[in-house]
């Protein structure tokens, strides 16, 4: 089992940075395919990135549309950590993010593909 704990939210004004990170407990972190997700007032869950296992090479990642070319995600498995930064942030990147965590093999934006998650962290962008 592996228990998911989000920060790094928080208010900042359109164009601006932040950076997320989510931290794993437990001994099997680097088994677990990693994704972010995000939710909206009034809105479904929607995915926003996911990053794989680490392979021999390098792991794979995958981003929404949305946000492709402005978040990058990336993990340390010796630190039990994934990181979620998020560069020139638009009101519309404004939600609840969270942190999930997918047993199975691949990469999934489906949120149901997902076993655990965390409890979120808000970002709130300014226009």
């Amino acid at each position: 089992q592996v228990q998911l704990v989000e920060s790094g939210g928080g208010l900042v004004q359109a164009g601006g940075s932040l950076r997320l990170s989510c931290a794993a407990s437990g001994r099997t972190f680097s088994s677990y395919n990693m994704g972010w997700f995000r939710q909206a007032p009034g809105k479904e869950r929607e995915f926003v990135s996911a990053i794989s296992k680490i392979s021999w090479s390098a792991s794979s990642t995958y981003y929404a549309d949305s946000v492709k070319g402005r978040f990058t995600i990336s993990r340390d498995n010796a630190k039990n950590t994934v990181w979620l930064q998020m560069n020139n942030l638009k009101p519309e990147d404004t939600a609840v993010y969270y942190c999930a965590a997918r047993r199975a093999p691949g990469l999934s934006k489906n949120s149901l593909h997902y076993d655990y998650w965390g409890q979120g962290t808000q970002v709130t962008v300014s226009s």
